[in-house]
Parts: C-alpha cells; sequence; structure tokens
C-alpha cells in the first residue's frame, strides 16, 4: 500500500473534494504557513468553488483567502483567530456569510459532535514517513507541538498529509499516527518556521509594561495560589511574559516547584521548567523556536491535543486544573467583560484562542493591559465585542492601578492589605477618560459579519459590518 500521491492537486481529486464542501487546516507554522495557500491556489485551480475554510487560526500570510472570497472560491470561514488583513476585508463585508469564531477548546468539541463537519483536512507536517505517521518536533519546518490539527484528523472524512521531510516508514516518533491518514504529499517547503516567531514574544522593556507585570506577579504572590504544585498560563505578550520573569524569581527566591506551565509555549517558560518552577510544560502550540526545541528533547515538556487543553466536551481538561492565567485584552467593560476579537473601531483583528477557555477553567484569571491604548481608554462602557464573559473574569492589571471583580472580596483586601494600589474598575475608568475624554460609540452596520461562539456553542456576542 502506498499513500503518497504526486501534488496537491492530485489529492484533492483523489479526496473527491466537491462545490460547497469544507476544509480545514491548523496553524502551528503561524505566520510562516504556506500550505494554507498553496491549498486553497490548487482548488481554485481546479475550478472547485463555494468552499468553507475551517482553519484553526487565520493568520496575515493567508492574505490570498480575500481573492479567493471575491472569486466565491471560498464563501465561509471558521477559525478561533484572524489576524488584521484577513480581518479587515471581513469587516468591510466582503463575505456574504458570517464568519463563525469559536475558541480553542470550543472549536474541537464542535468538529467531535458533527456540528463544524470537516471534508477534507489538510495537515501541514514538517515530518512524515509515507503513510502518514507525522510530527512537528523535527525537520526543516519544525513548529514543535501540532495540538490543534489532532481533531481534524481524527474527524475528518480524508486527511491529507503535507510535508516537505519524508522519511521512511515507520516514524519513530509520532504525533499523529497513520491510521487517521489517507494521502501523503510532499513539496518542496510548507512554511517558514520563523514564522512561529510572529507577533509579540519578547519580555517588554517598556517601563509602563514593566509596572504591569510586577503588579500581575504581585497578584498572584498574594492570591494564595502560590504554593507548591501551582499551574500557570500566561499569553506571548511582552507585559505578560515579563510577569512570567518575575514570577520566576519570586518561586526560586519561596522554592516553590509548581506542578505544569501550559499553552502557547515560549523561550520564558521553558526557562522556568529548566529553573525547577515546574515540573512540566504541557504543550498544545509552541510560540518559539526555543520552545520547538524543547519539545524535541525533554520528556518533561509533553504535546498535548486541542480536545486535551481545553475542550469543555471532555471527561476532563487540563484548563480544569489550573490555577492562575494572565491574559490580554483590547478592551474591558466596567462588568470585566473582556474584547480580544476587534479593534476600538470595530474591525476584527484577533480572537478568543484559549482566552475564554483558560478564564473559565482559572481560579485565577488576570488581565493585564496599558490602560489607554493609542489615545483610546481600555475601560469602556460596554466592550466592542464579548470575547470572554466578565463573570469568568478576576483582575484587571493595569498601570494606573489594579481592579478586582466585586464576586472576589476575600481576594481584593489580600490585595490592599499586601499594598497594592487596588481601586474599584469605574474609578480606573474615570481616569482613563479623564486623559482621553470620552470616545464616540462605534456606529454598527445592519450587516452581521461574524458570530462569536462561546466554548459551550452558545452565541455569545456578534461583529457587525463597519460603517
Amino acid at each position: 500500500m502506498n499513500k503518497l500521491v504526486n501534488s496537491i492537486d492530485e489529492a484533492i481529486k483523489q479526496t473527491k473534494l466537491e462545490n460547497g464542501m469544507t476544509v480545514s487546516f491548523h496553524h502551528h507554522l503561524r505566520n510562516g504557513d504556506f500550505v494554507l495557500n498553496a491549498v486553497m491556489e490548487s482548488i481554485a485551480r481546479l475550478g472547485i468553488r463555494d468552499i468553507t475554510v475551517n482553519a484553526s487560526s487565520i493568520f496575515d500570510i493567508h492574505e490570498p483567502l480575500i481573492e479567493h472570497i471575491k472569486n466565491k472560491v471560498v464563501t465561509g470561514l471558521e477559525c478561533s483567530y484572524m489576524g488584521a488583513v484577513v480581518g479587515k476585508a471581513i469587516s468591510n463585508g466582503i463575505l456574504e456569510k458570517p464568519v463563525v469564531f469559536r475558541s480553542h477548546g470550543g472549536r474541537p468539541a464542535d468538529i467531535q459532535q458533527g456540528k463544524s463537519k470537516i471534508n477534507v483536512a489538510f495537515i501541514a507536517a514538517p515530518t512524515s514517513d509515507p503513510m502518514g505517521n507525522c510530527t512537528g518536533k523535527i525537520g526543516p519546518s519544525a513548529c514543535g507541538s501540532l495540538g490543534y490539527a489532532f481533531a481534524d484528523a481524527e474527524y475528518a472524512d480524508k486527511v491529507v498529509v503535507i510535508t516537505d521531510n519524508l522519511c521512511p516508514y515507520p516514524l519513530t516518533e509520532i504525533s499523529i499516527p497513520e491510521v487517521h491518514v489517507d494521502y501523503v504529499v510532499e513539496m518542496e517547503k510548507i512554511g517558514d518556521p520563523k514564522g512561529i516567531v510572529s507577533g509579540t514574544t519578547r519580555i517588554t522593556r517598556d517601563p509602563v509594561g514593566l509596572l504591569m507585570a510586577d503588579y500581575a506577579a504581585q497578584v498572584i504572590d498574594n492570591s494564595g495560589l502560590l504554593k507548591e504544585g501551582m499551574s500557570f498560563q500566561t499569553g506571548a505578550g511582552g507585559a505578560s511574559l515579563a510577569a512570567a520573569k518575575y514570577l520566576k524569581d519570586i518561586m526560586l527566591k519561596k522554592e516553590i516547584t509548581g506542578s505544569f506551565a501550559m499553552g502557547g509555549i515560549t523561550g520564558y517558560l521553558v526557562d522556568m521548567l529548566n529553573a525547577g518552577c515546574f515540573r512540566s510544560i504541557l504543550d498544545v502550540q509552541c510560540f518559539d523556536l526555543d520552545a520547538v526545541e524543547s519539545l524535541r528533547t525533554n520528556p518533561l515538556h509533553q504535546e498535548v491535543t486541542a480536545s486535551h487543553y481545553a475542550s469543555p466536551i471532555t471527561k476532563s481538561a487540563i484548563v480544569d486544573n489550573l490555577d492562575v492565567v494572565i491574559l490580554g485584552a483590547t478592551e474591558i467593560d466596567t462588568n470585566f467583560n473582556v474584547n480580544v476579537h476587534t479593534d476600538s473601531k470595530g474591525n476584527i483583528m484577533g480572537g478568543s484562542g484559549g482566552h475564554s477557555d483558560t478564564s473559565a477553567g482559572a481560579k485565577l484569571t488576570m488581565i493585564i493591559a496599558p490602560l489607554i491604548r493609542a489615545r483610546l481608554p481600555l475601560v469602556m462602557d460596554r466592550v466592542t465585542c464579548i470575547t470572554t464573559p466578565g463573570d469568568t473574569v478576576d483582575v484587571l492589571v493595569t498601570q494606573r492601578g489594579i481592579a478586582v471583580n466585586p464576586k472576589r472580596e476575600a481576594l481584593k483586601r489580600s490585595l490592599k492589605e499586601a499594598g497594592l494600589p487596588v481601586m474599584d474598575i469605574e474609578a480606573l475608568q474615570v481616569q482613563a477618560r479623564s486623559m482621553t475624554g470620552i470616545p464616540a460609540s462605534i456606529a454598527k452596520g445592519g450587516r452581521v459579519v461574524a458570530d462569536v461562539i462561546y466554548r459551550d456553542g452558545s452565541l455569545i456576542d456578534q461583529i457587525h459590518q463597519v460603517q
């Protein structure tokens, strides 16, 4: 038996892909991914139309999707995150059907339940053998974990592995096994692993960011959760990474060893593992090449699936055992609802990812963000789009002060007793508006361009066409 086919065109023909079907992709190569564009170019060349693209995330490198939408090759999009280039086109109304946004945990749950049907999954695999056993840990395009691709491989009608590093059978370290794979294609290059490091994955040097990071570490230190066995996740933003560095210093000083760190993994979390701050890393996605190297070489650094990470329908998920998570925000309102889907003008430039999943699971959910960004206040009366509901958010940390959700009165007392600058979120809003003025309200267009699905499958908000 031989699953190798000569080209992406041939693989598409073999899968019997037809008009109106759904194809899927994963985003572990992030802004270095070449596979989505190559496959969609083949689909267009073969004359197939009315395709729904279900991609775990869409980045700026996927700008060719815009032309495919104009030409009706693509008529539907589903994702967990969408970068600003494609997002702006969607916000301007280029796609007739609303985009469906899911969280990183909600996406595999809906795939498993058949709510998000995939006809053909295309898996960018940095290394594969001819039968489709594949991994992201090794190869010239190594990206680390393939955690977001597992559900696609398991539940799609047909699965095509695309690789630029074909090795003899059997591959000795397997992430996705051959039992799920129908066809294998070798192409010259599936992507540029340097594109994994897209966005901010460096510790900030900005004094404002460092102050917020210091506050964030102190909040954790005084929360009652900083103790032996603590679990932790942080994002890849500069201030969040600085908070992890400050937390590392506290943990080493107090000789505390946590149980695990998780999420999108950076070299800074790898440093914490190597320093003995955690017993393990659970990795659904690598955010830089240091993390890729660690996953390849350190048995304490483990690859996990998106379902294991955050699905709400599994018997248990990692987020259910999470103590502390540090997250970002484009906007937050006085009810602690958070927006990371749009900018303040309503243009799509993000998505939940694991934001709402971890916020729901963690014992302490902390938002860290500057009080003013681009001359606009962070704290709104009502966010432009609700990504994460306020009842799952505990603390907002800004450079001007710390707001605690009223439901966490005991935590608020502890932080005040520690001498931290705690104030009501309304007071932070007043401070911001004293510097920026009250922003003009955004006129929403009549047409919905995106549905935001919460992790439990409910519609939490909608994004309207910009005026």
